[in-house]
């Protein structure tokens, strides 16, 4: 899973949790719930009947009288924006470069090299190695530092060491050379499912 992915959906599921509880207590004090089921919620619990509040008058006032809580409390509410604003930009910044320079330094005589272009080579040349079935390949990085990540569904009766051996020497190696950069590479591997055989 990225990093950002995991981000995320930790987030997410974090966010999710909190809106679903404060959900089903306003929900089970605006029913009435508690007093049906015969249920004694704890002291101080809130909305326990469809006429409670969230946050009662002495709750909502009992520190604005103080010289600290307006500051602290547009610092916070500040903080909050920004870490929105932070993730929104996130999301938005590209994962993967869309071209990638060739060699070293700034490009080559201005070539570079488009990443879709590098991505198909890759997995091309991936599924030619013998015990592949199917590879997919994506760039991610920069353009300057690219990774390439590679989905690898082997054969049934493939082994995944010498797999990965061709892998590095071949299609990885080609890579590196056509881009004269020190390319980062992960792989993933999938096994194909053997069919059931039939047995008489």
């Amino acid at each position: 899973m990225k990093r950002k992915s995991a981000v995320n959906r930790t987030l997410l599921a974090a966010a999710g949790i909190i809106l679903l509880g404060t959900g089903l207590l306003v929900l089970a004090g605006g029913l009435d719930l508690y007093r049906h089921w015969r249920m004694t919620p704890p002291d101080g619990w809130p909305l326990t009947a469809p006429d409670g509040v969230l946050l009662g008058e002495a709750d909502r006032t009992r520190w604005t009288d103080e010289g600290w809580w307006w500051p602290a409390a547009i610092a916070a509410l500040a903080i909050i924006v920004l870490l929105a604003l932070w993730w929104l930009l996130a999301q938005l910044r590209r994962s993967h470069p869309s071209t990638v320079s060739v060699g070293e330094g700034p490009a080559v005589d201005g070539v570079e090299l488009r990443e879709g272009a590098l991505s198909d080579a890759l997995a091309a040349d991936a599924r030619r190695l013998v015990g592949v079935r199917q590879a997919r390949a994506r760039m991610t990085g920069s353009s300057r530092h690219p990774e390439a990540d590679l989905d690898i569904t082997l054969a049934p009766a493939a082994e995944p060491g010498p797999v990965l051996q061709e892998l590095y020497d071949g299609p990885l190696e080609n890579a590196r050379q056509s881009t004269a950069r020190d390319l980062t590479a992960r792989a993933h591997l999938k096994a194909t499912p053997h069919k059931a055989h039939r047995a008489d």
